[in-house]
C-alpha cells in the first residue's frame, strides 16, 4: 500500500521541532500521502485496470467517477467509493485502508449495511450483485 520509512511518531517529532514547514515537506515528500485521486490512479496501475473498466463495473454515473479520478471530486460519498473499490476487486484489507485514506469510516461489522458490504467483498460479489444483496436485506443500494 505505502512504502514508508519513518514512523508517524518520528514525523510528529520532526514537525514539532522544525520551524521551516516547506523544508519539512521537501524532506518528507515520500512520506506524505497522495491526494485521493492519485492514490486511486496508483491502484489502477497496480491492478492493471482502466477507468473505463471501473466505470462499467461500478454501476455509477460516468461523470461522477471521472470527477473522482481527476480530483474534481475530492470527498466522494462513502458508498460511491465502496462501489469503486468493489469494481477494482480490492480485498477487504485494501478497502479498509482506502476508506481510512479517504478520511471515511472503515467498514464496521455491527452496522447492517457495512456487514452486507463485508460479506459481499468476502464472497467476491461484483457491484450489481452487492446492490441486489443490499436490496434483499432492505438496505440502501450504492446508487440510491
Amino acid at each position: 500500500m505505502f512504502d514508508i520509512s519513518k514512523s508517524t511518531g518520528e514525523l510528529f517529532t520532526e514537525l514539532k521541532e522544525d520551524k521551516n514547514l516547506s523544508g519539512y515537506f521537501q524532506r518528507n515528500s515520500e512520506e506524505l500521502v497522495l491526494p485521493l485521486n492519485e492514490y486511486l490512479e496508483k491502484l489502477l496501475r497496480e491492478k492493471n485496470l482502466t477507468k473505463k473498466e471501473i466505470i462499467e463495473r461500478s454501476c455509477l454515473n460516468r461523470e461522477y467517477v471521472y470527477h473522482i479520478f481527476s480530483g474534481l471530486k475530492k470527498n466522494p460519498a462513502r458508498p460511491k467509493l465502496l462501489a469503486i473499490a468493489i469494481a477494482m476487486e480490492l480485498s477487504l484489507d485494501e478497502i479498509q485502508y482506502l476508506l481510512r485514506y479517504a478520511g471515511l469510516g472503515i467498514l464496521y461489522p455491527r452496522n447492517q449495511w457495512d456487514a452486507v458490504i463485508i460479506s459481499a467483498v468476502e464472497q467476491k460479489l461484483d457491484v450489481a450483485q452487492t446492490n441486489e444483496l443490499l436490496y434483499r436485506v432492505g438496505e440502501k443500494t450504492f446508487i440510491e
